[in-house]
């Protein structure tokens, strides 16, 4: 299982950066990443632009990038699940890095009509990453079905405002997709034995009423 996870994880990483450089050498953008762009311009409407701006931040930034993940390893721990709270952190900081890495090395331009500022690079959305491996391993460690469909609903709430706000081409947030998931799944692999003993009780202490 442990080395089914690491070819995973190898196999996501080499098509994430395959599909990359292809966005990226080619002179304009792909015919579905142009396509795409084209009906999110032409269907804009200022109900939309709220929410996408909330997604903005609760995706990136110190709250995404930081203050979220942070929040979260320290619920887990408090509920007892400490090798939980340290693969999400875990995974989080290697999708973050991963993330970065291909950014600097890959440096797709963005879209022109951008509704909000962004840093350089392009291709994968840190945005969709981010989320993703959220996703995957908070619905491992949760182990129930509606935090697959939660999950899901969450990334793909949040590639569609990255693409709303003009911020990321089609392909960024699919490859951002793949590359989070891939890392959390990854990362499960060595974590596993010791995840199994944990369970979501608060810890037992001395003076405590047992439960």
């Amino acid at each position: 299982m442990r080395r089914w996870r690491l070819v995973v994880l190898i196999t996501a990483v080499i098509a994430v950066v395959a599909l990359g450089i292809i966005v990226t050498v080619r002179q304009g953008p792909l015919e579905l990443d142009a396509e795409w762009m084209e009906e999110v311009i032409e269907h804009r409407h200022p109900a939309w632009l709220i929410p996408s701006l909330v997604m903005n931040s609760l995706g990136g930034g110190i709250l995404g990038a930081l203050v979220i993940p942070l929040l979260t390893t320290i619920a887990l721990a408090v509920f007892g699940r400490r090798w939980g709270a340290l693969y999400f952190l875990v995974a989080s900081i290697v999708s973050a890095v991963l993330v970065q890495l291909l950014k600097a090395v890959l440096g797709r331009a963005r879209p022109d009509d951008m509704l909000v500022a962004a840093d350089a690079g392009s291709f994968p959305s840190g945005h969709v990453a981010n989320a993703a491996t959220l996703t995957v391993a908070l619905a491992f460690l949760v182990g129930r079905a509606w935090a697959w469909y939660a999950g899901l609903a969450w990334v793909i709430l949040m590639a569609l405002s990255r693409t709303y706000l003009g911020v990321h081409w089609v392909t960024d947030t699919i490859g951002g997709a793949v590359l989070g998931a891939a890392v959390a799944l990854a990362l499960w692999a060595p974590f596993a034995a010791k995840l199994g003993t944990e369970s979501w009780r608060v810890p037992w202490r001395p003076g405590s009423v047992e439960p």
